[in-house]
């Protein structure tokens, strides 16, 4: 009776080893779902995930078309994760949509620039030049943040921050009294011969044979608020695989591809 209980015993503990290992091997072998949009942040993507298969995390990634799904997708379960986006996009669907979601990591930023023909210098400006910038609500209230960053003008507090846009009529100092020109985006690189400067989106600039990091006076910060990053769920953030996530991002192999691959237009924000 003792013999046979003892087997009982063994073979019980034998089978919730078994169990216990399936289970973790399980949990390693976890999918980490990325959504993002289809062009350059798939691209990077692939990167990424051959850097954290390195690291023991495997990660597939979902290809969106459009802004509006890879956050319901996330925020319904249906990724792990999502890259896409900045803080200002996100702290916008979050307002309109009550989603539980926060960023876990910065990954690049497609820095807006200041162009001139005729200065070196935003402190070169004279009294009285004459600024271009983009005349839609989220890139003019990037210029303006811009000049602001560079000490050419200062807005009113609170203007261009959490969630507002600023314009033109923000303006609180502006010691050479410069004159901003608000005007359709893609037509800001054809002014450049008749304004001092003017504030050029980077799709636009480049199709204008503009490179950033060479031909711009002035760049927006690589940790500004429209650097993009990587969203995951409130309650996931402290999650082990988050961090590494991040961190196969946040890579040498990533950042080298970044600027090998985009010459400047994308720029690594880690």
């Amino acid at each position: 009776m003792q013999r046979r209980n003892l087997l009982k015993a063994i073979t019980a503990v034998a089978a919730s080893a078994a169990f216990f290992t399936s289970f973790a091997a399980h949990a390693d072998d976890k999918v980490i779902k990325v959504g993002t949009i289809s062009g350059p942040d798939a691209q990077i993507w692939q990167v990424v995930q051959k850097v954290a298969k390195r690291e023991g995390l495997n990660v597939k990634v979902i290809e969106f078309n459009d802004y509006l799904q890879p956050n319901a997708a996330l925020d319904a379960g249906g990724l792990d994760a999502n890259s896409f986006q900045h803080q200002p996009y996100l702290d916008s669907q979050i307002k309109q949509r009550g989603y539980k979601i926060v960023n876990a990591g910065l990954t690049y930023i497609s820095p807006l620039g200041v162009y001139s023909k005729k200065l070196k210098s935003l402190k070169d400006l004279p009294q009285g030049a004459k600024v271009a910038v983009p005349n839609d609500p989220s890139n003019e209230n990037r210029a303006l943040l811009l000049l602001q960053a560079q000490g050419v003008i200062k807005l009113k507090a609170g203007a261009g921050t959490n969630g507002s846009s600023a314009t033109a009529l923000d303006v609180a100092d502006n010691p050479k009294k410069i004159k901003i020109l608000e005007l359709d985006a893609a037509q800001l690189p054809r002014t450049l011969a008749d304004v001092d400067a003017a504030a050029i989106n980077t799709n636009f600039a480049l199709a204008a044979g503009l490179q950033p990091t060479k031909d711009a006076i002035a760049l927006e910060d690589v940790h500004s608020p429209y650097a993009n990053l990587i969203a995951v769920r409130a309650k996931d953030k402290d999650q082990p695989w988050v961090k590494k996530l991040v961190a196969a991002y946040q890579s040498e192999d990533v950042r080298q591809f970044l600027k090998s691959e985009f010459k400047g237009s994308v720029v690594p924000s880690f």
